[in-house]
């Protein structure tokens, strides 16, 4: 992600956090000050996967669907939605009819 939605990230992470971007889905300008970084010790760290080697990509999905699975997932999603649901909760998020997380199934 990229464009304004990173640059809301950098006002809006805990002192002392970091930002994991990958792609560029909102654009690839930032619009923003260094003042974040510095005052509040945020990271900005960038993820390139186009160059990882696929049997890495097929580690990191094992451990994402065991031990690196969130154990509280349950308790922190507001909804789950399929990828054809998208735009019309795309909709509802943009008007601020959504609340909690959103989960989007992918198979």
């Amino acid at each position: 992600m990229g464009g304004a939605m990173l640059s809301g990230l950098t006002r809006s992470v805990r002192p002392w956090g970091s930002i994991a971007a990958i792609g560029l889905a909102g654009g690839h300008e930032l619009n923003t000050t260094v003042m974040p970084f510095i005052l509040r010790g945020i990271s900005l760290l960038g993820i390139n996967s186009a160059d990882c080697p696929y049997s890495i990509r097929e580690e990191i999905w094992q451990r994402l669907a065991t031990d690196l699975h969130p154990r509280h997932l349950e308790d922190i999603v507001g909804q789950v939605v399929t990828l054809e649901e998208l735009p019309k909760i795309f909709e509802k998020m943009l008007n601020g009819e959504t609340h909690g997380r959103t989960l989007v199934q992918t198979n």
